[in-house]
């Protein structure tokens, strides 16, 4: 039963590796699957230079909070970013990332995997308090545009339902694995009171490549731009190493990191009012 779960993790983090519309990258070897499955006892998280001072005082990264209920509602204007981070928690990772944020003083978008975060709830509560966006990726990765439209409905619910869990927040954002998505499934989603997260910039962290390598092609895309959501992963090692760089680089330019909020979308007058006269009834 063990050996079965040790592979069923390795599998997992084999398909968390390849988030993308390609999938042609060299295997991230910086995961090790003992840290995926290890349990939140154990302690994994960052130890690296926790006596560095705190910078968040001079920084002035932080942006607008962006209230949205519909994509129609998410415009960013010249030189405005929103930070996403896809895949997560992961443990020695997202942590990592989250120390990186509150030094410079800004918020991220995470959208967690479903499995991801029952195995780590004690870190998917940390990034919700810290004030970041909370969004789901599904519940174990899947490609939904390979599955029939109620198997795939059936794998964003069971998503949504273990990140809402294990943050003990609501989950009000969505990313599609792959980006691989269908109208029908936009549709559907966004019923369900949640905004279906796009794409501008996509680092390609998810390559075996380098930290300096993922920055600059960030920064050359946002440069092609001037502003958008910028897709990264906070399970690889080479995106918490790159982060303070790009951030820095954002700063230094003028950028600024919108954080989003979600608003509901009042009922409307009508509705409230056939509401209350079946309670009266």
């Amino acid at each position: 039963m063990y050996r079965f779960f040790v592979l069923s993790c390795m599998a997992l983090m084999a398909t968390l590796s390849a988030c993308s519309t390609t999938r042609q990258s060299a295997p991230d070897t910086s995961i090790k699957t003992s840290s995926v499955i290890a349990p939140e006892e154990r302690k994994l998280a960052y130890t690296g230079d926790a006596a560095a001072p705190r910078m968040t005082g001079w920084h002035h990264l932080a942006g607008r909070t962006l209230e949205v209920s519909s994509l129609a509602d998410l415009k960013l204007q010249d030189k405005e970013v929103i930070l996403s981070f896809d895949d997560g928690p992961f443990p020695g990772r997202t942590d990592k990332v989250l120390a990186i944020l509150d030094q410079f003083g800004v918020k991220g978008a995470f959208m967690m995997v479903g499995e991801m975060a029952e195995m780590h709830p004690a870190l998917a509560r940390k990034v919700a308090e810290d004030g970041n966006t909370i969004g789901s990726h599904t519940y174990d990765h899947a490609n939904l545009s390979s599955l029939d439209f109620d198997a795939a409905m059936a794998e964003v619910i069971k998503g949504e339902l273990a990140v809402t869990k294990a943050t003990g927040t609501d989950v009000s954002f969505f990313r599609f694995p792959y980006l691989a998505e269908s109208h029908r499934l936009r549709a559907a989603i966004a019923m369900r009171d949640m905004v279906v997260m796009d794409v501008d910039i996509d680092s390609k962290d998810y390559f075996n490549t380098t930290p300096v390598s993922v920055t600059q092609r960030t920064m050359d895309l946002l440069h092609k731009r001037g502003r958008g959501i910028i897709l990264m992963h906070d399970i690889h090692k080479r995106t918490a190493t790159m982060l303070p760089t790009l951030l820095s680089e954002l700063e230094t330019e003028g950028y600024k990191v919108v954080t989003l909020k979600f608003k509901k979308t009042p009922m409307p007058n009508n509705v409230l009012a056939s509401a209350d006269f079946v309670t009266i009834r």
